[in-house]
């Protein structure tokens, strides 16, 4: 008799876009997960919602395939955005397997993006604090390639700045194919999406 133990595909129910919520970081490469949940919330006709229980703009609603989903993004600044995460959490009582993080990379080429299930925070600020919040780091997340500054210097004004307009094309078949891969993660799991756009 085999004993095969059935794995467990594992689909989220809650995605979080990180970033900054001032006008002044719109469109910067660190705010790319706000980016990302925006054009989520555009293309499944969701509506964003202040909730202050949370401290973040929050959405829910029906995702292409049928299934509830729910979209975040803290307005707690990057390095707390794990209090607007566990606020969340407690209150749908999820489990950190069913949380999405969308947030940028530069260790990650331009327009590439990388799905994991989980990993360390990679020196991300708003990863330290969601990690520390949900008291480990099992838990899915979708990197985005922003790209590497040119020099130890220009990180910061690297990681604040916009993307050049040579690399918008790039930005927007970007915003395509993370929708195609995370909508097939909520249908099929983060294990298939990862096997075909990583």
């Amino acid at each position: 008799m085999k004993e095969e133990k059935q794995k467990k595909i594992v689909i989220p129910n809650l995605i979080v876009g990180l970033g900054n919520p001032e006008p002044k970081y719109d469109k910067t490469r660190h705010n790319i997960g706000f980016e990302i949940v925006d054009y989520l919330a555009d293309k499944w006709g969701f509506n964003w919602q202040k909730n202050s229980k949370f401290n973040a703009l929050f959405a829910e609603g029906i995702a292409p395939n049928n299934q509830k989903v729910r979209l975040l993004k803290p307005l707690t600044y990057m390095n707390r955005s794990g209090q607007s995460v566990r606020a969340v959490c407690d209150w749908y009582k999820l489990t950190p397997d069913g949380i999405l993080v969308v947030y940028d990379d530069m260790d990650i080429p331009l327009g590439k993006i990388r799905l994991r299930l989980s990993g360390s925070a990679g020196g991300h600020n708003g990863m330290k604090s969601i990690i520390s919040h949900l008291g480990g780091q099992k838990f899915p997340r979708c990197r985005i390639g922003i790209g590497k500054s040119e020099g130890k210097k220009q990180t910061v004004g690297h990681v604040l700045g916009r993307f050049s307009p040579a690399e918008m094309p790039v930005i927007d078949e970007l915003m395509g194919v993370t929708q195609s891969a995370i909508e097939l993660s909520l249908k099929d799991g983060i294990e298939k999406a990862m096997s075909l756009y990583n």
